[in-house]
């Protein structure tokens, strides 16, 4: 397949490019980076862009089989007013965009990114893909995202919107970000610590999208999380667990807003996860039990 990829020089971008030039497939990634760290040949072409933008980056699209669109700024930064914008348009602007500048014909898959943050804040309710969207910002950034992505279906394009959990994985993301205070024996839960915890390996989000290109029956919404989530208690104690480490320091939500405002829903906001898109069409995940997640990643 000719696979076009928005984001190819993030986090998810990265390792995803890696796995499908090793499936043998052609790869042309854009992304804000001046170039990428794979070094360009007879499968793999880098554009630097601003996709938020028109530009010639667009004729890249003409004859692909699938797009990925994984683009959007980091949301685990201080949210300010200025920031959220930035949040919002990098995702918007940019589905939009891609979807302009699609084939019009059958045959052509668009995985979308979306998130787990689609479903607010849910306490103990278990979310499949038919679960009525949140209220708050990340929501509605989410509610957003797909009604662009969703519009490529006038095109005849099959549309699948992957709402990621929080992916798991050493080499980035939010797991990076607390590595340093678990080693330096603050780790612990955050806020309550009863509230969901969804969650992915990075190893099954890469096998869950080749599993979408794959799988011509599936589209729509689709939950990009493990099967058995966690409340944030039980996965800060696992990975206290695997790095050797105490798991008791507890975080206050009042704490949490303090230092990081109104970022800090993404780290109190209960979210119970559940993957039946993917259940249900069969897919295996490698990786379902946090222990087994965690202990691979710091084997």
């Amino acid at each position: 397949m000719k696979i076009f990829i928005t984001g190819g020089s993030g986090f998810v971008g990265t390792r995803l490019i890696h796995d499908l030039i090793h499936r043998g497939h052609r790869v042309i990634a854009v992304g804000t980076s001046s170039a990428h760290r794979i070094p360009p040949n007879q499968n793999f072409r880098y554009i630097s862009a601003d996709t938020t933008l028109k530009g010639p980056w667009q004729d890249a699209l003409e004859d692909v089989d699938a797009v990925i669109n994984l683009a959007g700024r980091n949301i685990f930064k201080l949210w300010s007013d200025a920031y959220k914008k930035l949040i919002y348009d990098s995702r918007i602007l940019t589905t939009r965009n891609l979807v302009e500048a699609l084939p019009r014909r059958e045959g052509v898959i668009l995985c979308s990114t979306s998130g787990a943050g689609y479903y607010g804040n849910r306490a103990d309710e278990s979310l499949t893909e038919d679960a009525s969207s949140g209220g708050d910002f990340l929501a509605k950034v989410c509610i957003d995202w797909e009604k662009e992505a969703f519009r490529a279906e006038k095109k005849g394009v099959r549309v699948a919107a992957m709402r990621f959990g929080v992916v798991l994985d050493k080499n980035g993301g939010a797991l990076a970000k607390m590595i340093p205070a678990f080693k330096s024996f603050a780790g612990g839960p955050l806020g309550s610590g009863r509230q969901w915890f969804p969650w992915i390996h990075m190893a099954d989000l890469i096998s869950a999208i080749n599993f979408i290109l794959e799988t011509n029956e599936i589209k729509g919404p689709v939950n990009f999380c493990a099967p058995n989530p966690v409340r944030n208690r039980d996965f800060g104690k696992s990975l206290g667990n695997v790095l050797k480490r105490p798991s008791f320091m507890k975080v206050p939500s009042f704490m949490i807003r303090l230092v990081v405002g109104e970022m800090g829903t993404l780290l109190t906001n209960s979210q119970k996860v559940i993957p039946h898109t993917l259940l249900r069409h069969g897919f295996k995940f490698q990786y379902p039990d946090i222990d087994a997640a965690l202990g691979d990643i710091f084997k």
